[in-house]
């Protein structure tokens, strides 16, 4: 299935809701008085988005003809993240992924987006998708995302007595020796996805 926009996500998040609480599908109407569209015409092309993506199926000849195919697991996916802001603040998030909810060993919060290559011998490569696990703590040797100076990056945990280090996987970036009163691990990594292969 293909990524959400935040607009299709709210239109499938409603219907599935609706469903679930009426045992029908809402009327076109419904649905744009719900979601404060400017029509009717509004609320269709966004079912008509949905029914593309495979996420509906669509029945024009009848009344509430809507057809919920599945009720996939989404995952926010995290692009950028602007300094100082919280990691899935909505201004982050670049669309919905669904995914099976058995893709990872453990259960993912949130897909990021990866920037640059100093994961490279781990296996992450730039604008990989990797599947995070929300955390405060990690153990020495796990890849972690954390927090430092605002800016979030992602490298592997390494703890020796009282020295903390972010450590890249590649020789061309440099160990970063962190005081653990500034240190702040946003969450685990626990999967990837590589999306020109998926």
């Amino acid at each position: 299935m293909k990524s959400l926009t935040h607009r299709q996500q709210e239109v499938l998040t409603f219907l599935q809701h609706y469903v679930d609480e009426n045992g029908i599908p809402p009327t076109h109407s419904e649905i744009a008085k719900a979601l404060e569209c400017r029509s009717n015409t509004a609320a269709s092309d966004h079912l008509k988005a949905l029914e593309r993506k495979g996420y509906i199926k669509l029945y024009s000849e009848i009344s509430r003809g809507i057809q919920l195919l599945t009720n996939p697991f989404q995952l926010p996916l995290i692009g950028k993240v602007a300094a100082g802001m919280p990691i899935e603040a909505v201004e982050n998030v670049e669309s919905y992924l669904a995914l099976p909810e058995t893709l990872f060993q453990q259960e993912a919060d949130y897909l990021l987006r990866v920037c640059g290559d100093s994961m490279r011998d781990a296996g992450i490569l730039n604008d990989d998708l990797i599947a995070v696990k929300k955390s405060q703590v990690a153990e020495n040797g796990q890849i972690v995302v954390a927090r430092l100076d605002q800016e979030v990056t992602v490298k592997r945990l390494k703890i020796q007595g009282k020295n903390i280090s972010l450590v890249p996987e590649n020789p061309a970036y440099p160990v970063i020796g962190v005081h653990p009163d500034y240190l702040v691990i946003e969450g685990i990594y626990v999967g990837l996805i590589r999306e020109r292969g998926y």
